[in-house]
């Protein structure tokens, strides 16, 4: 039985086909008797002396920094901010549950330009909260004994607008705040501001001009507290005079902290603060301070212990064997030329360098100047390693290199010399996010080389309604209105214009100087006191014609460039680029969720060169008649 299936010649049987078969194959498949593929899918491999074997190969033993960190200990000191002084006034707390940006940005908001109101849509809702106030009062029991609404309508009420008054040309000349002014004049709503400026006055008080009763005066007053606290939550403003932080003759901000450090403090200048997004980078460290009469205040050590993470990139390589990469970034195909320094440090860190980067995550509170004192790194094999800042001295090769950190205020030192910047990280107490409004004023400072001038472009306007106007806009109604009056002063003298002159009879006639739109306001340069060369910009005014022939000058509209008289801007802050200044209201939730409005300004770079059209000694061709306008 054997010797029948023996094959002597294997090579002959195959030729002939002396035993011919059929071939079936079969398929094996696992057969699972689990639910649970953990263990069938972590592809283990079993010969340990194989991949030591590839890692001979490869060189992976030959490395001497194999020891990758498993714990990490890091002592931080921080010193935390607590003083801050507006230009430069004196330091005083920093305003707490408000941020930053808002304590620094506020500005003053325009009630009043002269004798003419502003902000209606203001003065109305105080004046209805504050009427709230003493309906809720008065149904209250032991709150006020009367009624007193319409006496507060009465005597804070909205000035009508009269038409043929030229004191009333802001209200009067534009149509929509003439409207609103109609609608809520003559005792129909209550002017609230108006009431927060009387009692805030010297010698005001709530109670004043309505026959308040003798037991009826501490209850107003306790009202007027409460309105007063409320009107301040709304909008935050400058406390007091000098706590702006708006340098008009920069057209910028300066501000200053200061944090205690043993029996001195940190010392922190913005000089120069004017485009939004307050950062560390706005602030430079000054010569330190002292506080004699606080007692020495150390930093507060703070100690953390963390686990190291290894730090992860878009087209890092992979670190493990058998490990597919994705192609979205390849380093591998940047081709940078021999010069290319910046490029080969790119690869090199990428490369070559990528899983030798770890994160030590820490948690920092804002408003503080953290400084790593020290971090214990202990790697995989129990060693134990202090590493330091990297030394940055006077003079050494890293004098002049940073990241994060705080320069020295003043000149700039050359390289290799002078004072080097602070290790420490520098957390401003400032709001993640700030949503600001449109525009309620947009001035344009631009270089006129024709005229030889700097002019003031009143771009945006507010309106005494609260709205804002484009600047033009405003100027052709304020003319339109001027002109109306003229026209009316004309008709009513019989069609003689008062001061006109004779009929011309010269076929040219001299005009001094052309016009220019009233919401131009012009800037001369004048001399300053004790400097041979140096100027400054001061702001002129240009003359308005009135229909009585009196000239009054043309004030400007905006509180950027009004309010302070006289006005001087440094020569240097209107370069030939120009500059362009815009003043909105911002809104931003701090902590707790409480919400901080305020008014604040940014300036930004202008867009080149104007022309007025302002001409002056020129011959133009006169027009029959007499003048009818202004």
């Amino acid at each position: 039985m054997t010797e029948r299936f023996a094959v002597a010649d294997m090579r002959l049987a195959l030729l002939e086909r002396m035993h011919p078969a059929i071939t079936r194959w079969n398929r094996l498949e696992g057969r699972p008797r689990t639910h649970d593929f953990e263990r069938a899918l972590r592809a283990e491999v079993r010969d340990a002396l194989w991949m030591l074997s590839r890692q001979w190969q490869m060189g992976e033993f030959q490395g001497n920094d194999a020891g990758s960190p498993m714990l990490a200990r890091a002592a931080i000191d921080v010193a935390r901010i607590d003083r801050y002084h507006a230009g430069d006034e004196t330091a005083a707390p920093l305003l707490a549950g408000v941020p930053l940006d808002a304590l620094v940005e506020r500005r003053p908001v325009p009630l009043r330009s002269g004798s003419q109101y502003l902000s209606l849509d203001l003065r109305l809702v105080v004046g209805r909260r504050w009427l709230k106030m003493l309906a809720a009062s008065e149904a209250a029991a032991g709150g006020l004994s009367g009624d007193y609404r319409d006496a507060y309508r009465t005597a804070y009420r909205i000035a009508l607008p009269d038409p043929a008054d030229p004191d009333h040309a802001p209200v009067a000349a534009h149509p929509e705040a003439w409207q609103q002014a109609s609608a809520v004049g003559g005792g129909r709503a209550m002017d609230g501001l108006g009431l927060l400026e009387h009692a805030v006055a010297p010698g005001g008080a709530f109670a004043d001009g309505v026959g308040a009763a003798a037991p009826d005066r501490p209850i107003l007053e306790t009202l007027g507290a409460h309105l007063a606290a409320w009107f301040g939550d709304l909008i935050l403003q400058p406390a007091a005079t000098g706590d702006d932080a708006w340098q008009p003759s920069r057209l910028e901000y300066r501000f200053g902290l200061s944090a205690p450090e043993g029996a001195g403090e940190v010392v922190l200048e913005a000089e120069e603060y004017a485009r939004g997004g307050l950062d560390w980078y706005a602030v430079d460290r000054a010569a330190d301070g002292s506080r004699p009469a606080d007692p020495p205040v150390a930093r507060e050590r703070v100690v953390h212990t963390f686990v190291p993470a290894s730090v992860v990139f878009e087209g890092m390589p992979a670190t493990r064997w058998w490990s597919f990469e994705d192609r979205r970034t390849n380093f591998g195909d940047v081709r940078p030329d021999t010069t290319d320094l910046a490029k080969l440090l790119l690869m090199e860190f990428a490369l070559v360098f990528a899983n030798d980067w770890f994160v030590l995550p820490f948690d920092l509170d804002v408003g503080g100047v953290a400084e790593v004192q020290g971090i214990a790194v202990t790697n995989v094999f129990g060693e134990r390693t202090w590493v330091t800042p990297a030394p940055i001295e006077p003079g050494g090769s890293l004098a002049r290199w940073s990241a994060y950190a705080i320069t020295p205020a003043g000149p700039t030192p050359a390289v290799g010399a002078g004072a080097a910047p602070e290790h420490g990280l520098l957390l401003l107490p400032t709001a993640p996010k700030v949503q600001e409004g449109p525009p309620i004023e947009e001035v344009a400072l631009i270089r006129d080389e024709i005229a030889n001038m700097v002019w003031g472009v009143e771009q945006r306007v507010p309106l005494p309604s609260g709205e804002a106007r484009p600047g033009s806009e405003a100027a052709r109604q304020t003319l339109a209105f001027f002109e109306r009056l003229a026209a009316e002063a004309v008709e009513a003298a019989g069609g003689v214009v008062p001061g006109a002159p004779p009929e011309f009879a010269a076929p040219i006639r001299y005009q001094i100087q052309t016009t220019v739109p009233e919401h131009w306001i012009p800037f001369i340069p004048v001399h300053v006191p004790g400097s041979n060369r140096e100027t400054q910009l001061r702001r002129a005014a240009l003359p308005r014609i009135l229909a009585d022939g009196t000239h009054v000058a043309v004030a400007p509209r905006t509180s950027l460039l009004g309010a302070i008289r006289p006005y001087l801007i440094h020569e240097e802050e209107v370069p030939r680029s120009g500059a362009h200044v815009r003043q909105a209201y911002r809104r931003a939730r701090w902590y707790g969720g409480a919400v901080v409005t305020w008014l604040g300004a940014r300036k930004q770079v202008g867009r080149g060169e104007g022309s007025s059209g302002l001409r002056f000694d020129s011959l133009t061709t006169p027009e029959r008649g007499p003048s009818a306008g202004p």
